[in-house]
């Protein structure tokens, strides 16, 4: 677990299906650390998915974060551990696929507010582990962009898209034009009603670290035991 340079807390599908799509959607497999070939889909793979193909298959519940000064990996192992330990299964409705932003990604169908619940308790219980952000971390966030609320988040907990800014996603592609969002579109429709949980159940949560290439690889999943 040691020697990456930022950790985050991550939801990541089981051994199943649907991560199985989600590893070779992506090209990247974060549990074995390697390059995996897309499928053919006839799309320009490697340019759509080529943001977050670095982070792996995920849901991000804790952000990236630097380790704070004098803080070893293993007391964040071992309260993650704890934490999650004390956690019950969450449940939603299902995933549908949207465009934010300019990209595409799988969002919670129904009622979110104990999926939001969770990742709030998770932000907050691991926060004395997370390195302050420096001056340059601030100006990446692009501050004067972000409403005041989301200003206000970023310098608390280090990611202006937390507590009541929190929209859980799983992401699919990099920006794309809306002429590629549409072909892209048309794969994923015809793809993913065969591997979309139904209802998602959330049992665990990952640790993830993130290497000097940028990638990012799974550390440990933590099971919830509640």
């Amino acid at each position: 677990m040691q020697g990456f340079k930022r950790y985050a807390i991550y939801y990541a599908p089981e051994a199943t299906r649907f991560a199985e799509f989600g590893k070779r959607w992506l090209g990247w497999d974060p549990v074995a650390g390697c390059d995996i070939p897309h499928p053919p889909y006839g799309l320009p793979m490697d340019d759509i998915t080529r943001t977050p193909r670095k982070y792996g298959f995920h849901g991000t519940i804790k952000p990236p974060f630097r380790l704070a000064r004098g803080v070893d990996i293993g007391a964040l192992h071992a309260a993650a551990t704890a934490l999650m330990a004390g956690m019950s299964t969450v449940r939603v409705e299902g995933l549908k696929l949207t465009r934010i932003g300019g990209f595409l990604a799988l969002v919670p169908e129904g009622d979110t507010a104990e999926l939001r619940a969770m990742a709030s308790k998770v932000v907050k219980a691991l926060d004395a582990f997370r390195a302050p952000l420096t001056d340059a971390d601030i100006a990446r966030r692009n501050p004067a962009r972000l409403s005041e609320t989301q200003l206000d988040l970023l310098h608390r907990w280090g990611y202006p898209y937390v507590m009541e800014e929190f929209r859980f996603h799983l992401t699919l592609t990099s920006r794309v034009s809306p002429e590629l969002a549409e072909q892209t579109r048309l794969v994923l429709e015809d793809t993913l009603p065969e591997v979309l949980p139904r209802p998602l159940k959330i049992r665990s949560l990952c640790l993830f670290g993130e290497a000097d290439d940028g990638r990012f690889h799974m550390l440990h999943r933590y099971p919830f035991r509640g």
